[in-house]
């Protein structure tokens, strides 16, 4: 069943009454929230599939479920009162005795977060940076890793591995914010986005508040992981280093030992007191690559 025949995003208001054209600084939600952008949205949920939320709606009980309760949801957002589902975390193995936390948003949470992303994303992937191959339209990690091979046949053999302490989980929301609020200036979309950050976790049954991070498993996450780390890129731009980065792993490239220790110091005390984040120095270290080449 498609959501774009059973669910009316427009609450019932005509598309023709909404103001044309929208003002990206004051509509911006109206954007989010149009028929055409939510149909999409949903179709791209649809078809990722996954498992149901804390309300226990699946993707296929979705659009019949929602369908008489759209408008009134719409509206909720539109009027600041409505609030997203806490996520559901599952731990999943990371095959090493090590397990890697996700989140599991409600399908309809999903739905609105994909309608976010789809809006926002535009908006931000202009001024992000060349170095940076993690969930970004016609990026891939096969091309973070050709450049970085690229940059030691250069030269620069010694590598900076810098290992993100619980990156996902860490994410300081205020400074989040301060970033994602640069650029986005409907401040409906700004409380949105915050009550999302601050919907909670039920972990074993039991809910819990989450006053940091940004739950890996939501559509949004990556885009906003990426706003973020965004800061870091152009830090690392400024000081002229080669580097890639995705999502939240990322390796700087120099020519010296020596180099290469100065960079980690000073770019963990970057990434500690402007973004707050936390450097795991256990996991994170100054080598040589093993790279020597292309074979023939």
């Amino acid at each position: 069943m498609s959501f774009r025949n059973t669910v009316n995003p427009s609450g019932g208001v005509p598309l023709e009454r909404v103001v044309q054209p929208l003002n990206p600084d004051k509509h911006l939600l109206e954007r989010i929230l149009a028929k055409e952008n939510v149909a999409e949205a949903w179709k791209q949920v649809k078809a990722n599939r996954g498992a149901s939320g804390v309300d226990g709606i699946t993707v296929d009980e979705f659009p019949e479920h929602t369908r008489s309760h759209w408008s009134e949801i719409r509206q909720s957002i539109v009027e600041g009162y409505f609030e997203p589902h806490p996520v559901r975390r599952v731990e999943i193995p990371k095959g090493n005795g090590e397990s890697r936390p996700l989140g599991i948003p409600s399908v309809l949470d999903r739905v609105i977060q994909q309608a976010i992303a789809r809006q926002l994303s535009p908006l931000f992937e202009p001024g992000f940076s060349n170095h940076s191959y993690g969930f970004r339209p016609k990026r891939s990690a096969h091309m973070a890793v050709y450049q970085l091979r690229k940059y030691i046949q250069e030269g620069y053999k010694i590598a900076v591995d810098v290992d993100l302490r619980q990156f996902f989980d860490t994410v300081n929301h205020d400074v989040l914010m301060h970033y994602v609020a640069q650029t986005v200036k409907d401040k409906r979309v700004l409380s949105l986005i915050g009550k999302y950050l601050r919907a909670g976790v039920v972990r074993n049954g039991r809910l819990e508040q989450t006053r940091k991070g940004v739950p890996q498993g939501g559509p949004l996450s990556p885009l906003l992981a990426n706003i973020l780390l965004n800061e870091l890129d152009k830090e690392l731009e400024k000081r002229g280093l080669r580097f890639v980065r995705y999502a939240d792993d990322f390796v700087i490239v120099v020519k010296s030992k020596r180099a290469g220790e100065r960079v980690m110091n000073s770019i963990q005390r970057f990434l500690e007191k402007r973004l707050k984040l936390r450097v795991n120095e256990a996991k994170s270290q100054v080598v040589q690559t093993g790279y020597s080449g292309p074979r023939n």
